[in-house]
This record gives structure tokens, sequence and C-alpha cells, in this order.
């Protein structure tokens, strides 16, 4: 019933930018759920990148501050990572996660793949 579907993903160059989307169907109340985004690079384990709470407060990894920014449309069910200045180290597989409670969902991941 509850599906999250990830788009934006690609390759580009170091310095380009990047904006991933996540739409989400199928939650009420969406506004209500913390909002993160994690990756997984090559041979890492999944970190968190980004989280957006209900009240809008924000937090980020150290390596992608400045760089990234996460945000929401809860008219749209949808949120954002905003990625710039990309560099090969945020290769990654990134991935959408709600979280309210009881309730965590978890999108199907999008390549990212930053290169020369």
């Amino acid at each position: 019933q509850v599906q999250l579907v990830e788009s934006g993903g690609g390759l580009v160059q170091p310095g380009g930018s990047l904006r991933l989307s996540c739409a989400a169907s199928g939650i009420i109340f969406f506004s209500h759920y913390t909002m993160h985004w994690y990756r997984q690079g090559p041979g890492k384990q999944r970190e968190l990148v980004a989280t957006e709470r209900s009240d809008d407060t924000t937090d980020y990894a150290d390596s992608v501050k400045g760089r990234f920014t996460i945000s929401r449309d809860n008219a749209k069910n949808t949120v954002y990572l905003q990625m710039n200045t990309l560099k090969p180290e945020d290769t990654a597989v990134y991935y959408c996660n709600a979280d309210w409670g009881p309730h965590n969902y978890w999108g199907q991941g999008t390549q990212v793949t930053v290169s020369s």
C-alpha cells in the first residue's frame, strides 16, 4: 500500500549538482513523519545523510554540510535532496526513508555516480 518512489539520480561530473525526489503514496499524515536520506557507497555501510523533521528542523552529516539541502513539500507528499558541489566520494545509492512511531518505510534507492 505504502510506496516511496525515488528519482533524479544519475551520472554527474565532480562539482556538478543533482536534485533527488522521493514521492510518497499511501501515507496518511505525511507531514507528521520525520524524513531521512541515507546513502550506501561501494564497500561502505549505509549512512544517514540528511534529516528533516515535522517541525522542519534539519540535520546533516558532516561530510555534506554546506553542499546538500533537504526539503519537503507536504502538500505533494514529497521530500527532496538538493546536492551541490558533488564529489566522487558522494557516489552511492541514495535511499529515502519515512519514519513516524511504529511506521517506517523505505524507497527503492537511486544511484548517484560522481565521476569524470
